[in-house]
């Protein structure tokens, strides 16, 4: 591993993060190098097995419908509640609805303790199985803990490493901020995104490992290894500097070298941020949504069964019932509801050239489970299958160029699961699409193109970017220095 360059320690502090970032981005060895880790990773999957298996509602534990309502509500009061939404959204192509929706509004803590080790800042992160994960054992944040979970309200064994992340005064803090979770899975749901970087020995405990950013962007080349949580928090660190592409030079015409264009912060945008924040904001404005919650068992087209709350069509997503045992956790076992997607969507960033530079076209997209109603979205982000069930002007703007999409345009393509702890095998296909520099998409109002810089601007904030672009963000930074694409 190289050691921290030069030209660093000529920088404002903020200046030199972003190269500090940048170079473990670009370290493809760490103190475990992938052979190692694979290894690893291999005996953490055959050690860390969860028992995963659907019971019918009436025989979760600690759970019950609530009378009156019908919500699925734990007895404790705490983790969270299944109950109904109804939304009025006038104009809209489905200008009104009513549905299933995760309650949660404790707040959780998402957070990489990272540290350098050789001059090279690595991640901690964990091996683990969530009972919703297709196939078991992915990689988590150092910590990923729901405030239930750490305050203890299973009684269960405390969470590793999670006082890092509740008494940061002794560290330095890289990446602090809250941000959303599924808008149409979760109402007004918040988990902090902290990162907390550390001087001092840290005990290395068993399911733990610490990985490059490098390596971590080359796991994410790979269905199903690095999960949600993970990829949320990494792409809120300040991957975004001035003159990266200066300190970083990469082959002028190549991918990578666009990319790290698109992370430096002198380097032009096709909108200012003013524009950009004035376009957001006019959006919010706009936008006339009506949301409350309602009796789950009054949500219409909906059917509950002895084993499922499922909509009459036999699309979107299930409500079901599992039971869990896992040897690895502060609990050995428990029941719990989850949600259970309909088929594998697609979350997808057309990106083009500006100058040289890489944009992003995002999406101000309307979702009724947002406290903010609106956040910027991939330029797809939807689960086609749906769509035979909807109104044609429901199809999403863009769909039809991605799925028809020539494969040579297409720079980034991997399963993702979502998060594994309230959702049950929930997997997109994450997709980053080259654009013709020329391509100029018309009747595209609620979309602009952005640099990744922009955006990573806009996630030291609340409420702009939803976790579904937040993962593209991060797969988005896992191409820099690719070298294979001119």
């Amino acid at each position: 591993m190289s050691g921290t360059s030069a030209a660093v320690q000529l920088r404002t502090p903020d200046q030199r993060l972003a190269v500090r970032i940048t170079e473990s981005a670009l370290a493809a060895e760490g103190v475990m190098d992938l052979p190692g880790f694979h290894s690893w990773f291999a005996r953490r999957r055959a050690v860390d097995v969860a028992e995963v298996a659907r019971i019918p509602f009436d025989a979760l534990v600690g759970w019950g419908s609530e009378p009156g309502t019908g919500d699925l509500v734990h007895d404790s009061g705490g983790f969270f509640a299944v109950r109904g939404l109804s939304v009025e959204i006038p104009g809209a192509a489905v200008p009104s609805w009513t549905q299933p929706i995760i309650s949660q509004p404790e707040i959780g803590i998402l957070g990489i303790l990272v540290k350098e080790f050789d001059g090279v800042l690595h991640c901690l992160m964990q091996a683990k199985n969530e009972p919703g994960n297709h196939n078991g054992v992915q990689l988590s944040p150092t910590v990923q803990a729901t405030r239930s979970n750490y305050t203890r309200v299973h009684r269960g064994n405390p969470v590793p490493y999670v006082e890092y992340f509740q008494d940061t005064a002794r560290h330095q803090v890289i990446a602090d901020v809250l941000q959303s979770e599924q808008g149409a899975w979760f109402y007004h749901k918040r988990n902090r995104n902290i990162v907390v970087e550390v001087t001092e020995d840290v005990k290395l405990l068993d399911g733990f490992c610490w990985l490059t950013l490098g390596q971590l962007h080359g796991l994410l080349g790979g269905d199903d290894i690095v999960n949600m949580d993970s990829r949320t928090v990494l792409s809120c660190l300040p991957f975004s500097g001035a003159d990266l592409a200066t300190v970083f030079p990469l082959r002028p015409r190549s991918f990578g070298a666009a990319v790290i264009r698109s992370c430096s912060d002198e380097q032009g945008a096709l909108h200012t941020t003013g524009e950009i924040l004035s376009w957001i904001t006019e959006a919010k404005a706009r936008a006339v949504v009506r949301t409350r919650t309602v009796p789950l068992e009054s949500v219409e087209h909906w059917h509950r069964t002895s084993h499922a709350l499922s909509h009459e069509t036999g699309k979107f997503f299930n409500v079901i019932g599992i039971s869990v045992k896992a040897g690895h956790r502060e609990i050995t076992g428990w029941t719990q509801p989850v949600v259970e997607p309909v088929g594998v969507g697609i979350n997808a960033f057309l990106v083009k050239r500006i100058d040289g530079v890489l944009h992003a076209l995002v999406n101000a997209r309307i979702q009724p489970g947002h406290l903010d109603v609106v956040e910027l979205a991939p330029t797809v982000q939807a689960t086609p299958g749906n769509y035979a069930v909807l109104p044609a002007a429901a199809r999403p703007r863009f769909l039809t160029e991605i799925l028809e999409a020539d494969p040579a345009r297409i720079r980034y393509d991997s399963l993702l699961s979502e998060e594994g702890g309230r959702f049950y095998h929930a997997r997109n296909r994450y997709l980053v699409i080259e654009a013709d520099e020329a391509y100029e998409p018309e009747d595209a109002a609620d979309f602009r193109w952005l640099t990744l810089h922009q955006l990573v601007g806009l996630l030291r904030h609340s409420h702009y970017v939803n976790v579904e672009a937040r993962s593209l963000i991060a797969c988005a930074h896992s191409l820099v220095g690719r070298s294979d694409t001119a």
